[in-house]
């Protein structure tokens, strides 16, 4: 087996061959046909999300095919195409296990960070952490949806929980904003994004999308959102987005990583101003979200990069070199 390793934080990852792994009770292998390259992916490369392992395989936007199943595994054949996504494992007897709320366990697993994940041409996975991919979606179309997708899916949800959303604001227009703007859009919403100051590039993709305002974070939408998602992993967004929000909209943030948000006035969070966070997923999530996105005509664009050149994939992310999501090919 060939992966990719990150030995320590802020170092390249390291090419490497080791044994083809086996599947446990109630795992699966999957052949990997393509991995996503997610920001979360460069907050554990950077050491942004502490280490738990001495080393790891990042990556958790998973496509591939099943080629070997543990003991136990019932409803499933090799050969199937499948994804796997940021939650890896679940305890599934804690409080909010419990409660409906797996994204918030006490003892979860993530691919990527606490156990190896897809940049390898292999990888172990729990046969009940799987979703199956929507038909439409070639494997690396379908790999930024694992997690770009899914969490943009989770934050748009939240944004809207309580009032009626027509005027949805994205802050920061990478993987996951570009993704949510076409499931907005479809539903009706008038989406304003928010880039990098003079990112163009960024802003006509928006714009291509469907975006009805497309402008630079030292630029206010020119009207008055209903609710604003903040991805990109800055602070200092938070003050701007609630100044941009009217009165009893809510801004949700996106990020497992946000650099320290400012001090601001009170004034911005009054009239029942809401700022909420968003925490994973759960595999309710992915299982709502992959066939809503397919009918509703979403499709990532995607850059790719062989599977050995996965760390100019993350330099590419950390420069925002290209506009939408980076996948990796075995």
């Amino acid at each position: 087996m060939f992966a990719m390793a990150l030995h320590e934080p802020g170092r390249p990852l390291v090419a490497e061959r080791r044994a083809t792994p086996e599947p446990g009770g109630g795992e699966l292998r999957l052949k990997v046909r393509a991995c996503g390259v997610c920001r979360t992916d460069l907050h554990v490369v950077d050491g942004e999300l502490a280490p738990r392992r001495p080393s790891i395989v990042p990556g958790h936007e998973i496509v591939g095919v099943v080629e070997a199943l543990g003991e136990g595994v019932t409803g499933i054949d090799t050969g199937q195409r499948l994804g796997a996504a940021w939650l890896a494992e679940t305890c599934g007897v804690c409080r909010y296990c419990r409660d409906g709320e797996e994204n918030l366990c006490d003892r979860p697993d993530f691919h990527g960070w606490t156990r190896d994940g897809g940049y390898a041409d292999a990888v172990i996975v729990r046969a009940d952490f799987c979703f199956p991919i929507p038909e439409p979606y070639a494997d690396a179309e379908a790999a930024p949806l694992m997690c770009a997708g899914l969490i943009g899916y989770r934050a748009w949800r939240k944004a809207s929980e309580g009032r009626r959303v027509e005027r949805l604001g994205l802050y920061g227009f990478g993987a996951a904003a570009h993704l949510l703007a076409q499931l907005a859009s479809a539903q009706g919403q008038a989406v304003y994004a928010v880039t990098r100051r003079g990112d163009a590039a960024a802003q006509g993709l928006a714009r291509r999308l469907g975006c009805v305002w497309a402008g630079g974070s030292d630029e206010r939408p020119p009207d008055g959102l209903d609710a604003a998602i903040i991805f990109a992993p800055v602070g200092a967004l938070v003050p701007a987005a609630l100044e941009a929000v009217r009165k009893g909209g809510v801004v949700v943030l996106g990020g497992i990583h946000m650099s320290d948000l400012p001090g601001f006035p009170y004034a911005l969070i009054w009239e029942e101003r809401r700022l909420v966070s968003v925490a994973n997923l759960t595999r309710q999530d992915g299982r709502e979200y992959l066939p809503l996105a397919a009918r509703a005509g979403v499709r990532p664009e995607v850059v790719t990069f062989p599977l050995a050149q996965a760390n100019e994939a993350l330099g590419a992310l950390r420069a925002g070199a290209f506009t939408g999501a980076a996948v990796l090919i075995p």
